[in-house]
């Protein structure tokens, strides 16, 4: 008794040998490495003196990033992009194959299952007197007998199933499973990018094309100007008092400032087909009513350097590929140990068919094999190295986006700052000359300045205003890029976890998959 069960032990320890050893993956266990940071951004240091952080607020609004800028018209279109965008909608099919790709490498782990069913019909000819005699007679009268050839014919059956199994002992399909996954990881991470920046782009159209209606706005009001401007010189001409150069300078300002406004409709109309497409819409079903140009820059907060590595789409996508390559390095190395298989098959073979499922006509077969690659050249070595390259070229990667994103932030905070004291200058600048408009013309009227004068202080004002409304474009179009930069609210906790990619049941169909989920 006591060596049967031992034997029993062995038995099982022999069985369950192959499942103790799948727990095996050789290759290097993923470490994301540290990336170059700062503690904090520059421009938000003390000795900046600059702080742009909204009081209150601990971070942007969690994927409408845009209602920042109160404006309803906006809110109604930036809603439309993350469902109609073509090419949102493209990267979001990227992401769905990227996952799909997950069970196709799993299934390498079930073994594989086949069933056959055959069918052979078989003839041959043996020699047999009862199939008939033929006698021969010989020129000197004697005779021979010989048999004719008879024909049999069989038929035979088999079937049964065979399976096959690949153990994986070394971890390659298990490393090529973690390569996938990060993959699908990473092409969430892409599409969570390609929606912010095709938002941004909508928000930056938008506002380009609010800069077109305010400049619009700017003109008109100078063109009413200058239309009392010039019926005062036509009358003053009409009268005696005023020379005909006087009257054709007025005109000359006032066409041209005509045409200013006249031409601020063909930028108008390219950003208004830019918003259509950007919505998914053909440029003929989207029309946008005039409006101004925000005057009010909302406040945006700024968290520390380290936030943008749970905060940037882009940056989540470079670190997720990091341990993509990582994996692939795991693969290669499988490649120097054995491919142990386990094969089995069962079937029955016979004829009739009323025979077929006897004992007498089963047959079965257990078997395993192991491989080993003796010489191939150096090329696992080799794919080991370029496995080894491709990780070190994607850690490089990752740091120059990390940087790229650093650098993002900085130079939007310092246009911000920049602009911001530029505004409160070039306020003052403006002020000053529509002052000085105001006096040439009363001077002008009084008779103790020249047309010229006047002229030369409206084009300063009309400048200056301008410039106003320029840097006011400037200021609203960094805010978005900062808000772009900061990643638009969104956050590393939105991938798809490792886990819920790999609970799809490969035996159901994906559209029952894609109900239930």
């Amino acid at each position: 008794m006591p060596s049967s069960r031992s034997s029993r032990s062995r038995n099982l320890s022999l069985l369950l040998a192959p499942v103790i050893l799948t727990g095996c993956m050789v290759g290097p266990n993923y470490k994301a490495p540290t990336p170059i940071i700062s503690p904090s951004f520059k421009e938000l240091r003390p000795a900046a003196g600059w702080q742009y952080t909204a009081p209150g607020m601990a971070s942007l609004p969690k994927g409408t990033w845009w209602t920042l800028y109160n404006d309803p018209v906006l809110n109604s279109l930036e809603a439309q992009v993350d469902i109609n965008n073509q090419n949102i909608i493209q990267y979001e099919a990227r992401y769905r194959n990227a996952r799909a790709t997950i069970n196709a490498v799993r299934a390498q782990l079930y073994p594989t299952l086949s069933g056959a069913l055959s069918f052979n019909r078989q003839s041959s000819g043996r020699g047999s007197r009862s199939s008939g005699t033929i006698i021969n007679y010989g020129s000197d009268g004697s005779s021979s007998t010989s048999s004719t050839p008879s024909n049999t014919t069989e038929n035979t059956y088999a079937m049964g199933p065979t399976a096959s199994w690949d153990l994986d002992l070394w971890g390659k399909i298990r490393r090529q499973i973690q390569a996938q996954v990060t993959e699908a990881q990473a092409s969430a991470a892409d599409l969570a990018n390609a929606r912010l920046s095709y938002q941004a782009q909508l928000a930056t159209a938008y506002f380009n094309l609010r800069y077109q209606d305010s400049l619009y706005d700017l003109l008109n009001k100078n063109v009413a100007f200058y239309e009392r401007s010039y019926q005062i010189t036509k009358n003053q001409y009409d009268a005696g008092t005023a020379d005909p150069t006087t009257l054709l300078q007025a005109r000359t300002q006032l066409e041209q400032t005509r045409a200013q406004t006249t031409a601020t409709g063909i930028a108008r109309a390219q950003y208004e087909h830019a918003i259509a497409v950007l919505v998914g819409k053909a440029p003929a079903d989207l029309s946008i009513p005039h409006g101004t140009l925000s005057r009010a820059i909302p406040a945006i907060p700024v968290m520390v350097p380290a936030t943008l590595l749970q905060r940037r789409p882009d940056i989540a996508a470079a670190e997720r590929r990091m341990e993509e390559y990582n994996a692939q390095i795991g693969a290669a190395m499988a490649a120097f140990y054995p491919d142990v298989k386990l094969t089995a098959s069962y079937s029955y073979s016979g004829d009739p068919v009323g025979a077929l499922v006897q004992v007498a006509n089963r047959i079965w077969s257990l078997g395993a094999s192991a491989t080993e690659t003796l010489f191939e050249g150096g090329a696992r070595t080799a794919a080991v190295r370029e496995a080894d390259t491709n990780y070190d070229a994607y850690v490089a990667t990752y740091r120059q986006t990390v940087l790229t994103a650093l650098q993002g932030v900085e130079d939007q905070l310092s246009n911000l700052r920049i602009l911001a004291d530029q505004a409160e200058q070039q306020h003052v600048a403006l002020e000053a000359a529509n002052k000085a408009v105001t006096v040439a013309f009363n001077q002008y009227m009084a008779g103790t300045q020249i047309y010229t004068t006047v002229i030369t202080a409206e084009v300063t004002a009309l400048s200056n205003a301008q410039t106003a409304l320029q840097i006011q474009q400037s200021r609203i179009l960094d805010s978005v890029s900062l808000v772009q930069a900061l990643g638009g609210g969104w956050d590393a906790s939105e991938l798809p976890s490792k886990g819920s990619m790999q609970t799809d049941n490969p035996f159901l169909p994906s559209f029952i998959q894609k109900n239930k989920n």
